[in-house]
């Protein structure tokens, strides 16, 4: 999901389904962390140490644990969250050390307008990030790819791909 309400309103209406994982992947204001802390099982888009440090309150407070990806802008896009690649060593450490918080990878969105192939550069450019952060065995994870580019994706590294709009169809 990537609207904190909905996303609370969906787990709560789903609540009985013990077996459900959900994932927030949009950007989150540090006021709507209360929405998804207590139900999100992976926080896919923490963008800033300000954020997982309100994210690792709550956890705490809830007690409980949430993993994380970091969401890189390796577009360097102003209008994309995301922290810039050089940040991305600060941000990881700060989630690494926040309790209640667990680092489980790496994320980002390309530039929204091009066609499948031309977001091969931005994968290749998260997963070279990766490699020079610890690897694999520090951040598992790459969530990149969407219903329209999620191939290139998984042929440059993709662990996690978001194909909501190939499942579910346009909002």
């Amino acid at each position: 999901e990537n609207y904190a309400q909905e996303l609370r309103d969906k787990a709560d209406e789903l609540k009985d389904l013990k077996d459900i994982q959900w994932h927030f992947i949009g950007h989150l204001q540090r006021n709507k962390v209360k929405y998804v802390a207590p139900c999100v099982s992976l926080m896919e888009t923490v963008d800033s140490q300000r954020l997982a440090e309100e994210l690792a309150r709550q956890a705490v407070a809830l007690r409980r644990t949430i993993d994380c990806l970091v969401q890189v802008n390796v577009g360097e896009e102003e209008q994309k969250s995301g922290c810039a690649p050089d940040e991305a060593p600060e941000l990881l450490e700060a989630v690494e050390r926040a309790d209640g918080l667990s680092l489980k990878g790496l994320m980002t969105i390309p530039p929204w307008d091009l066609e499948a192939e031309e977001t091969r550069k931005y994968f290749a450019a998260l997963c070279s990030l990766r490699e020079k952060l610890g690897g694999s065995k520090r951040l598992p994870h790459l969530s990149m790819g969407m219903s329209h580019d999620f191939e290139v994706a998984i042929e440059e590294g993709a662990t996690l791909v978001r194909v909501g709009t190939a499942i579910f169809g346009a909002r």
